[in-house]
């Protein structure tokens, strides 16, 4: 039977690809956690952050008028790898991001997103359909001068001079450097790995089985958003490999792939062993993973089944649940973000304006358990009283009454 309460949390929280440092991430988790005081009633306090190499770690109080509950959150850090992986020239960064580009391509991938979410497949040819369109008018360019004035140094110059102010405005505006490194680092994880990187997951790792055999929290929850899914993945494994019990012994792992990337990954033919990894995690009955997805953001796979289009055998795992951002976000917000693509994606990891089934923030810090959440159809909302207090299921005539409450 799943419990619904949770006094005590540890959660791992996976980022998707973001060079925001620890203490961006940590403002703004506290900053959104307002949100989630005005949405549900309830009052919260935060620890100060503290930050090391693997982990940056902050602890929060909640509570409403007959419950509390302490979350230990851990977000594990690869703003250094990303960083680290971004330090390159521009013109380094055009060729390995149309090597990108035919690689995900000649793989079948871009093939395979077409089958499963053509939205995500767009937004995959997006970054390389501008950056050739940049290509084709400073070549018109180039040509036209060519033409007009018979020099091939004019048009050589020609071709920079329309090129260069163009790429400056594709990356001020709309991102193109930032997407293509996320499509460069993707091609490279999928290749070759990255040694800090796996390092780090090991030793996180190894944190998680800990907890699983000797910790002191109600729950473990890891949570994976956008490209942080992929990592999430790699994560349990190896900490389902270290944990070196039977199948049947220590506590349930709650996985959340929030706004998830595993498809972007999992469709490239050369990722044999992160499909392997899915299919271990999937099926562990240790492991209740439970996937979110959202119509509006084009970032996600929704719609698509992700066991059956990876080719892996069926399993529990995952419990699918579809979300409505446009139900979590207030009416008179919702217009200025809905056409915004990253905005979109990151509600899966922001404070709501409104009760709903999804809720970030009561998933990390909120007294029911994220397995009963997901477990529900309306996940925590027919649980808590318009005032926050924590409700159960007799006696009023809504049929809830407030826990500890005498019974009638």
């Amino acid at each position: 039977m799943t419990e619904t309460r949770v006094l005590r949390r540890r959660v791992f929280h996976i980022a998707g690809y973001d060079p925001a440092p620890p203490s961006a991430v940590f403002e703004r988790f506290a900053r959104e956690l307002r949100r989630f005081e005005r949405a549900w009633g309830v009052r919260t306090s935060v620890s100060e952050l503290t930050v090391d190499r693997d982990l940056a770690t902050w602890h929060v109080s909640a509570s409403g008028p007959n419950w509390r509950t302490e979350t230990e959150m851990h977000l594990v850090r690869w703003d250094d790898v990303i960083l680290d992986s971004g330090v390159r020239s521009a013109w380094s960064r055009l060729g390995l991001g149309l090597v990108a580009f035919f690689d995900f391509l000649i793989s079948g991938a871009f093939a395979a997103y077409l089958r499963t979410s053509w939205r995500y497949a767009m937004f995959f040819i997006y970054p390389f359909l501008m950056l050739f369109s940049i290509v084709a008018v400073s070549v018109g360019s180039a040509i036209l001068i060519l033409k007009l004035a018979g020099s091939a140094i004019a048009a050589v110059v020609a071709f920079f001079i329309t090129a260069l102010p163009l790429l400056y405005a594709a990356d001020r505006w709309v991102y193109l450097g930032f997407l293509l490194e996320d499509w460069i680092f993707a091609r490279e994880y999928i290749r070759r790995g990255n040694d800090a990187l796996s390092d780090r997951l090991q030793r996180v790792a190894a944190a998680v089985a800990d907890d699983g055999r000797m910790g002191s929290a109600d729950e473990i929850l890891v949570v994976g958003h956008s490209l942080g899914a992929v990592l999430a993945i790699d994560l349990i494994d190896r900490a389902m490999e270290l944990a070196a019990q039977p199948r049947g012994a220590g506590r349930k792992l709650v996985f959340l792939s929030v706004g998830s990337s595993i498809l972007k990954i999992g469709l490239h033919r050369a990722a044999r062993g992160f499909r392997a990894a899915i299919e271990r995690v999937s099926a562990n009955p240790k492991v209740l993973w439970v996937d979110y997805r959202a119509r509006s953001d084009v970032m996600n796979f929704y719609g698509a089944e992700l066991l059956p289009h990876l080719g892996l055998p069926p399993a529990e795992s995952p419990l699918v649940r579809n979300v409505s951002i446009r139900r979590m976000i207030a009416p008179e917000r919702y217009p200025r973000i809905r056409r915004n693509w990253y905005k979109m994606h990151c509600q899966f990891v922001r404070g709501n304006d409104r009760r709903a089934p999804y809720d970030y923030f009561m998933a990390t810090c909120g007294p029911i358990s994220a397995e009963h959440s997901a477990r529900s159809e309306r996940g925590a909302m027919d649980l808590f009283g318009a005032e926050g207090q924590l409700l159960d299921q007799a006696g009023t005539p809504e049929g809830y009454r407030a826990v500890g409450a005498a019974k009638p």
